[in-house]
């Protein structure tokens, strides 16, 4: 038995490295087409788009995995069934549960693969993409250093230590020069909020001031800061919760829940992050009854058609839930589990049904 279980592992694997190679090109290749119509922007050049798109392919692996997985477990076991492999091995007395025992051992590497990309890489690589792309076109926003986030803002320059995903700025240092160049004020703000029309409200405020051979320091409790920078500008430095790390969305959601904020969208994001690592494990396994089906029922190219249909109906499915999740107030777990709790019920019926057959 053993030797049958590394047979379908392999099997599944070079299914699914097939078409995860296909699909990855296929995306990469949208994102350049649509990255060169910014060519130019600024002194956004080629080399940054190849940079831009060789940077989203982490979030791509995240996204596109569980399909991959479906329609290479479904392609591999269409053709063992297409060279009566399949047919074999039952009249030898592997039944249905078994083989779909086989596909989940063989799964959890993918379910570990899926967590990793989505937690450690993913995350981290999208965050650099968009530095990458906003600092190519303004020269306003500057990179990400350890000392935190810099910003040109006429003729001031602004360090930020932390943006929070609703653009609140913590530990922000402003550094003021005249016309000469000459440093004339340093304020540090221990949080910042937006008002309006590119206005900060800045929260227990520390001035010093350079006045000749002199220097005078106040303490604000609050002061005003007229800006050029505003959320908008601010957004494409952050990650939307969907990718932002589990690690990131708990703090994120303990941070919210302390202030007595809405915390709706980011604890489905949260749950999202750990259902969606085993949603694989529920795709490869629902490419087996097409492996079940007579080849009357359909060739491959139909039943893998019918997988990526398969694949798509989830994938819209998880979007789906996940924003009626926001708008009615469902609970996290439930908008997150739902979907793959029902393509696990579907699965477990047609696989019964198939056996009664």
């Amino acid at each position: 038995m053993k030797i049958v279980h590394r047979y379908l592992a392999h099997e599944v694997y070079g299914g699914t490295l097939l078409v995860f190679s296909a699909l990855l090109v296929l995306f990469g290749f949208l994102d350049l087409i649509h990255e060169l119509e910014s060519l130019g922007r600024g002194n956004y050049q080629l080399h940054h788009i190849l940079m831009y798109v060789a940077l989203q392919i982490p979030g791509h692996v995240y996204e596109l995995f569980p399909i991959a997985a479906l329609i290479g477990t479904l392609y591999a076991l269409v053709q063992l069934a297409n060279h009566s492999e399949v047919t074999v091995l039952r009249v030898s007395g592997l039944s249905a549960a078994r083989m779909a025992g086989s596909l989940l051992r063989a799964g959890l590497l993918f379910v570990l693969f899926t967590f990793v990309v989505g937690e450690f890489i993913a995350p981290p690589s999208e965050r650099v993409a968009t530095q990458l792309r906003i600092h190519a076109m303004s020269a306003v926003v500057a990179q990400e250093f350890r000392s935190g986030l810099w910003m040109k803002d006429g003729s001031s320059f602004v360090n930020v230590k932390e943006v929070l995903p609703d653009s609140t700025l913590i530990g922000v240092k402003i550094y003021e020069f005249d016309a000469n160049y000459s440093l004339r004020a340093i304020s540090f703000a221990r949080e910042g909020k937006y008002i309006k029309d590119n206005s900060w409200l800045l929260s227990n405020v520390e001035q010093t001031r350079f006045e000749g051979s002199s220097t005078r320091i106040s303490n604000l409790p609050q002061a005003y800061w007229n800006s050029v920078l505003n959320p908008d500008m601010l957004s494409v430095l952050l990650a939307v919760p969907e990718q932002m790390s589990a690690w990131n969305l708990f703090f994120y959601v303990k941070h919210l829940s302390e202030n007595k904020q809405k915390t709706s969208r980011y604890e489905i994001a949260l749950w999202n992050k750990l259902v969606y690592p085993f949603a694989t494990l529920v795709m490869m396994l629902m490419a087996l009854p097409f492996a079940f089906l007579h080849t009357r029922m359909g060739g491959i190219s139909g039943k893998v058609f019918g997988g990526i249909m398969l694949g798509l109906s989830f994938h819209l499915l998880n979007r789906v839930f996940a924003n009626l999740g926001v708008l009615h107030d469902w609970s996290p777990l439930f908008s997150a589990g739902f979907p793959t709790a029902l393509f696990s019920i579907s699965l477990v019926g047609l696989l019964w049904w198939l056996e009664k057959r």
